[in-house]
């Protein structure tokens, strides 16, 4: 029924497709993996919910700045041609994998209307980084192809990580916890391995696609073997904080420290339509005085 969704997919490509893959683990190893694993997911939502704040008397002020819609048209556009060219080629399931989810994530932020939802949103999608480092690290385009769809694969990774720099240069609601916080990474991870466990490998058994590794690892895996699941688990787990709050670490110099590119005194203030860069600190943060929105900040 679902043929056309999966049926282009390049089985010459080993560990890509078809029963070999999909047998890798015994489904008795399988159910009590994904049963162990789930017992985890569960802790880390519960922990998460329980510990994450957001920041009180924030004042959401409309942000309809040129860049952003920008942003939002070129995504778009490069979203889109990924599922036309998934949809000529029969792949549409790799519309699933868990970058394409979290550029779609990236569209909502920079389209909709100010609020505690999107700063929730947004801190959530910084530890999802992992996708598009890992991308460029380890890149999988031998199954793409067109040359165009080749591109597309290092466009989209690319912008995945400009789009959370530029919203976080606009701050306001675009803004993060403090450093030593980590309960925004652990529900966020939460998020990340029930996408996986829960979502792709329900997929991803029936039609045996290897979606996002999850049946078999790749050929290039350090961790291959029956416990290579489990050892992704922790390795990302690692991974996703690591990046997250690197991440905001090199914005927090570029947009507040660094000459060329800084343009206010703080990370989470909202950034000024003009903003000069003789002025000085003191200056600066008198003029932000009404937009700063009361968190710790990343300094």
């Amino acid at each position: 029924m679902f043929e056309w969704a999966y049926d282009g997919i390049n089985g010459s490509i080993p560990r890509n497709i078809g029963p070999e893959c999909a047998g890798y683990l015994s489904p008795r190893y399988r159910l009590f993996e994904t049963l162990g694993v789930s017992v985890l997911i569960i802790y880390l939502f519960i922990k998460g919910f329980k510990s994450i704040n957001l920041p009180k008397n924030v004042k959401y002020v409309n942000q309809d700045r040129t860049g952003k819609k920008a942003l939002l048209i070129f995504m778009s556009l490069i979203l889109g041609m990924e599922i036309g060219f998934k949809l000529t080629s029969r792949t549409f399931v790799y519309i699933l994998n868990p970058c394409h989810i979290t550029t779609a994530i990236q569209l909502y932020l920079l389209a909709a209307k100010p609020s505690s939802i999107v700063t929730a949103i947004f801190r959530l999608q910084l530890n999802f980084l992992n996708g598009p480092v890992l991308a460029y690290v380890f890149p999988e385009v031998e199954s793409r192809k067109l040359l165009a769809d080749q591109a597309m694969y290092w466009l989209q990774h690319g912008m995945m990580v400009v789009i959370p720099y530029y919203l976080m240069r606009i701050g306001g609601v675009y803004n993060i916890e403090p450093l030593s916080d980590f309960s925004w990474c652990i529900l966020a991870y939460g998020f990340n391995l029930a996408y996986h466990w829960w979502i792709l490998q329900l997929v991803a058994l029936p039609v045996q696609v290897n979606l996002s590794h999850i049946l078999c690892p790749a050929l290039s895996d350090p961790f291959e073997g029956q416990f290579y699941r489990l050892a992704a688990v922790v390795h990302e787990g690692l991974l996703c904080p690591i990046l997250a709050k690197l991440f905001c670490v090199i914005a927090n110099y570029f947009l507040t420290k660094f000459p060329p590119t800084r343009v206010k005194s703080s990370i989470n203030h909202t950034i000024d339509h003009k903003f000069p860069q003789s002025e000085s600190d003191e200056e600066l943060q008198s003029r932000q005085k009404d937009r700063k929105n009361g968190e710790v900040h990343v300094e």
